[in-house]
Parts: C-alpha cells; sequence; structure tokens
C-alpha cells in the first residue's frame, strides 16, 4: 500500500480538499473515489501509477475523508465537480484523464459533459454510463431489472438518513455497517477483503458526521436533497472513454444489455471489458489489471509507442 502523504488544497473561500498526490510533471490523472469509500480505494494504485509516468491526485471528495465538508450544503455531481476543477486548477492543470468507479465514475461523466475541454479521456472501473432511456429503447435494449432486497441500503440512505445514522450510535457499528459493502452485500467475491483492508477502509466512517455526509447523494437520487445545478448525465460522453467490469458483484446488469448501453453511451469508447474474479471495487481487488490498463490507454500520452 501506498504510504503517500495527504495534503490539503484549498478550493473556494477557504474549503479545503485532502487529496494524495504524486508524480509531479507527469501527465494529470484525477481518480475519483465513490462510496463507500474514499481516497485510500485508491492506495495500490498511486505509487505505480505515478511510477508509469502519471501525476496522480487521488482526493477526498467534499465531506468524505479527510476533506472538508460542503460550505453550502450540495454534494451533487455539480457540487463535486467544483471542487475538483478548482484542485486541478491550483495544481496547473489544464487537460488532464479522470479514473472514477461507483459514484466517482458518474462524476466524472458529469466533468466529461460539464467541462470538455479539460477532461481528456476517461477510465470507468464499473458498468456506470449517462442515462439515455430514449436511445436504449430505440435501440431495442431492455429497460433494467428491479433491484434486488440486498438493496436495502438505498432506501434507506436515501429517504432515512438521520434515522439510519441515529441507529449507529457508536464508531464500531458504523465501521460495521460500512464493512458490510465489502462483505455480505454481495459487492465483491468472498474474501476479497482482509480484515486488515477493512481496518483501514473503514475507519473514516467512524465519524458520524462522515457518516451521514456520505449518504447525501443518495438523498439526490431519491429526489430528498435539492441539487446545486442540473446533473449532466443525460447525454453521451464524447471524449475516448475505457470501461473495466468486475463481474462478481450484485449491482452489475446483464452482460450484453451493459455492453450495448456502453456502445450508445460512449461512442468512443474501449471495452467494456470484463475482469473476472472481480467485484465493484477494481481499484483494491485488481490494481495491477487497472494500472496496466491506464497506462496502456494512456500510451499516447505518456509518449509511449504501442
Amino acid at each position: 500500500m501506498t504510504d503517500t502523504p495527504i495534503r490539503h488544497v484549498t478550493v473556494a473561500d477557504g474549503h479545503r480538499l485532502a487529496v494524495r498526490r504524486r508524480g509531479d510533471g507527469g501527465v494529470p490523472l484525477l481518480l475519483v473515489h465513490g462510496f463507500p469509500c474514499t481516497g485510500l480505494i485508491w492506495s495500490h494504485n498511486i505509487g505505480p501509477l505515478a511510477e508509469a509516468g502519471f501525476d496522480v491526485a487521488a482526493p477526498d471528495l467534499r465531506g468524505y475523508g479527510d476533506s472538508d465538508f460542503a460550505p453550502d450544503g450540495f454534494y451533487d455531481f455539480a457540487a463535486f465537480n467544483r471542487d475538483l476543477i478548482a484542485m486541478c486548477d491550483a495544481f496547473g492543470w489544464d487537460r488532464f484523464v479522470v479514473a472514477g468507479h461507483d459514484l466517482g465514475a458518474m462524476i466524472a461523466i458529469d466533468m466529461a459533459n460539464r467541462y470538455p475541454d479539460r477532461v481528456d479521456r476517461l477510465v470507468i472501473l464499473d458498468d456506470s454510463m449517462p442515462d439515455l432511456p430514449e436511445e436504449f429503447a430505440a435501440a431495442g435494449i431492455p429497460s433494467g431489472t428491479p433491484k434486488p432486497a440486498v438493496y436495502d441500503y438505498q432506501r434507506r440512505q436515501g429517504r432515512h438518513a438521520d434515522e439510519l445514522v441515529a441507529e449507529l450510535a457508536t464508531p464500531a457499528q458504523r465501521r460495521r455497517y460500512i464493512a458490510e459493502f465489502f462483505g455480505h452485500r454481495m459487492w465483491c467475491p468472498p474474501d476479497a477483503f482482509s480484515e486488515a483492508d477493512l481496518e483501514v477502509l473503514t475507519a473514516p466512517y467512524a465519524d458520524a458526521d462522515r457518516l451521514r455526509a456520505s449518504f447525501a447523494d443518495y438523498e439526490v437520487v431519491m429526489g430528498t436533497r435539492p441539487v446545486s445545478a442540473p446533473e449532466l448525465v443525460d447525454r453521451p460522453v464524447r471524449q475516448p472513454a475505457l470501461m473495466l467490469i468486475g463481474p462478481d458483484q450484485v449491482t452489475v446488469g446483464e452482460p450484453s444489455h451493459v455492453e450495448r448501453r456502453a456502445a450508445i453511451a460512449f461512442p468512443r469508447l474501449v471495452g467494456p471489458f470484463w475482469v473476472p474474479g472481480c467485484g465493484h471495487f477494481m481499484p483494491w481487488e485488481k490494481p495491477t489489471v487497472v494500472n496496466r490498463a491506464v497506462a496502456s490507454f494512456c500510451g499516447d500520452l505518456l509518449g509511449r509507442t504501442p
């Protein structure tokens, strides 16, 4: 695991993001985490990708990990991306590659559409994609199947967030709740995460306020929290995109439907490629695959000959 230290970057009026950064002078690469993670999920990627020639930044999103809470109360894609673009400005990054998974993948998609002149290309590490119901229907792609009972957390976090946090009354209870997503909720293969892994990854969620902030995105999804601006995930992404998907997770749809949707949502897509034995947390579960894939996809930017 990388021991990359955390630094804080002021992005607006004293509002700061915590970020792990290595490889200053390389090809700019922004790594965006999802739920229930922080920038720690990229611990096995930051060093190798820096060694491959990237200037790697893995921030904690607003409200997560060691970053400040949202000063305006917003936790939507536009708000996250205002922070991230300001951070990239602070680094002097004009254009950059963005990799994301889970919430981070959707933030990356929004960023590509909201700031098209800033995002050079995308790496999506799950089956996240723009929501294009009319285009999918016109192509004869069936709508998604009902979500299984294991998705009960979406309703509770999105509609009863305060009550849920009140039930998780101690740090141990909060960490145990987060650990469930790496375990019996079937987001990844059994035993993909050791007890030592879980000690690291759940630690930021011992704090009740941090846990509560992480539920805000689910409130946005459920329509119980306002957004600062419309979310730009209703149109195809025009930048080149690489998609890697771990099939061993309950969150993935039927493979052929995923592939057909992805071809429409990302007209310049490479993939999707299915990574056997991997679940939802690909940066941690299969870091070597991720690191090699990103370096290969960006070989021209790194000055490498295929």
